[in-house]
């Protein structure tokens, strides 16, 4: 298994005019990634990879489409995580088929179920697909949110590797690196990866990683090497792009930007709205000072 800390793109998904996985298009973002962002590695099929608004063929086809233009050349992680644990062990197999180095898997979302529903569907998924799991926390989307008292238990199995924390709770990303076994703990929000660093992060996960994974890894790099001060700089100058894209739609944004780098992403599918001349215009500019 490849190493998996470090800066890790949370890949977006390219769609054609008909709204269909532009396969053509990520291949160039898969290369694109590791070429010229230099990223450790790819999270695929997540939010950010509009997981949730494709098909379970649709996904495992992109799983599949990433792998082999990867060719080995970064570490990879599939994001399996559904409403349905069995749907979710089948995405997990294909990935397994695929060869990724880890499955990660959100709480299943929409119905409410207890802690207990959501321990076992983890495990179901870990021992129906026996891969490295990493846990995927983000609360505001699943509804659920993991403390370091419901997750001790299963990282007394091994295959439990991680936890990617999409939270501003950083007090909770703490107390997972202090469990009692040593785990992986992704930092999720862009906009605060010094801070998640600060209180024990092992890198980042991040959808404008896409575009400016470099800038981050610049970032991750002069922290390492206690230069703070550098590192809140480049987090500030990121942090100036995040508002914009905030306030015009965080993945129509970053699509768009991407299309004005060279690489047709085409736009989200709906019931995401399509970004107004306003947006559009921004993304122009935006790409233009990223100087790639």
């Amino acid at each position: 298994m490849k190493n998996l800390t470090g800066i890790i793109t949370a890949l977006l998904t390219p769609f054609d005019g008909n709204g269909k996985v532009n396969f053509n298009s990520l291949e160039q973002l898969v290369d694109f990634n590791i070429d010229v962002m230099g990223v450790g590695g790819l999270y695929v099929c997540g939010s950010t990879g509009a997981g949730m608004l494709m098909s379970v063929d649709e996904r495992k086809e992109v799983m599949q489409c990433v792998a082999e233009r990867a060719k080995g050349r970064c570490a990879l992680i599939a994001h399996i995580g559904s409403t349905s644990t069995d749907t979710s062990i089948d995405m997990g197999l294909s990935a397994k088929g695929c060869c990724y180095d880890a499955i990660s898997a959100v709480a299943p979302y929409y119905y409410s179920h207890s802690k207990d529903c959501i321990i076992n569907y983890y495990k179901d998924i870990v021992n129906g697909v026996d891969m490295p799991m990493i846990m995927y926390n983000f609360p505001a989307s699943s509804g659920f949110v993991l403390t370091a008292e419901s997750v001790e238990e299963l990282f007394a199995d091994k295959r439990f590797i991680g936890i990617k924390h999409t939270s501003e709770n950083l007090f909770m990303l703490n107390r997972f690196k202090r469990l009692s076994r040593p785990i992986i703990v992704y930092n999720g929000f862009d906009e605060m990866l010094v801070a998640g660093l600060s209180m024990g992060a092992d890198g980042g996960i991040g959808s404008t990683y896409n575009f400016m994974g470099n800038r981050f890894i610049e970032l991750y790099n002069a922290f390492k090497s206690n230069d703070i001060e550098k590192a809140m700089e480049i987090q500030n100058n990121c942090n100036v792009i995040i508002e914009q894209l905030i306030r015009y739609g965080v993945f129509a944004c970053e699509k768009q930007i991407l299309t004005e780098l060279g690489i047709d992403m085409g736009m989200c599918r709906k019931p995401f709205a399509p970004l107004n001349a306003e947006g559009i215009a921004c993304c122009k500019k935006i790409a233009t000072e990223l100087k790639l």
